[in-house]
């Protein structure tokens, strides 16, 4: 017996014969793209994927390093364990990063737009220096004056500081429950309607962060606990993405058996339509590597056990 029934309001994608149609694409056909430029890849196990996703970054750091230009990347908080392999790497190939600059996606504010300081618990600041940059040794890690947040202090000229140094080589990320990238949210292309162009020229700002956003922050970060999760961040937007040479984005969001938040998502960004609705899906029209961890890439399946 059939049973039809809306989308929840708070949902801003609404195209319900668009979700089926993403929804039905198998395992077998999630990596097949008409953008040569979008290359759609699986990776197995969460071993072999946070080792690819490690190898990855190594590779660019060794490359600029010996070709003798800077590196500029843009790095996500999460998920954390390919900085603690990247670390490694770095410190048994003793490879000096004083030529690497980095920017973070990301940090959390408060309701009046207020940067979680460096040394709160839950902030991205502390997160990175005690999970990535503490892990290198001292005399290889890059100087702190080249390791940037968009804190409050410096959101507005975010975008241009990476400009300045020539433009970023290579922008890493992963997808958010409602399609963001970043903290670029679903609700934020009700701005720009079907202008597309405007969408993708929207720059690093404070944003509210939609409902599943703060339920996903509350399970990986708060032990679920939604009224720890702060309702605001500081993000970049879709200028700062676009502007990388090369993005590269790393979806891994399975835990266990069939219970996997990003597994329809990461369809709708890649093979729906691309609109500033689904933030995701501008990287449909730019050179990017979109790999899925193997339990992200299985089919869609209902199911109450």
């Amino acid at each position: 017996m059939s049973f039809t029934y809306s989308l929840a309001e708070f949902i801003d994608f609404r195209d319900k014969e668009v979700c089926d149609r993403v929804r039905r694409i198998t395992r077998e056909e999630i990596t097949q793209h008409p953008n040569p430029d979008f290359d759609i890849r699986v990776i197995e196990t969460p071993a072999e994927f946070y080792a690819a996703f490690a190898t990855d970054i190594v590779r660019r750091i060794r490359e600029a390093l010996d070709e003798g230009r800077q590196f500029v990347g843009i790095f996500p908080v999460g998920p954390m364990p390919q900085y603690t392999m990247v670390a490694r790497m770095i410190n048994e190939m003793r490879i000096p990063m004083h030529h690497v600059h980095i920017f973070n996606m990301d940090e959390y504010a408060d309701e009046d737009g207020n940067t979680a300081p460096a040394d709160w618990e839950a902030s991205f600041q502390k997160a990175m220096i005690e999970g990535f940059f503490d892990l290198i040794e001292p005399d290889l890690r890059p100087p702190m004056e080249q390791v940037h947040f968009p804190t409050r202090d410096v959101i507005d000229d975010y975008g241009k500081m990476m400009e300045d140094l020539g433009g970023v080589d290579v922008c890493y990320g992963g997808i958010g429950w409602c399609g963001h990238i970043a903290f670029w949210e679903s609700h934020l292309g009700h701005e720009f309607g079907d202008d597309l162009d405007a969408f993708k020229a929207a720059k690093a700002r404070l944003v509210t962060l939609h409902p599943m956003t703060i339920m996903q922050n509350a399970l990986h970060s708060f032990s679920g606990d939604w009224s720890l999760a702060p309702p605001k961040a500081n993000t970049i937007g879709p200028a700062e993405i676009l502007m990388a040479k090369e993005r590269s984005f790393w979806l891994d969001g399975h835990i266990l058996g069939n219970i996997t938040w990003q597994r329809f998502i990461a369809r709708l960004v890649a093979h729906g339509p691309v609109t500033p609705l689904v933030p995701g899906s501008i990287l449909q029209t730019a050179p990017t590597t979109y790999t899925l961890l193997g339990g992200v890439a299985d089919d869609v399946v209902v199911s109450m056990r």
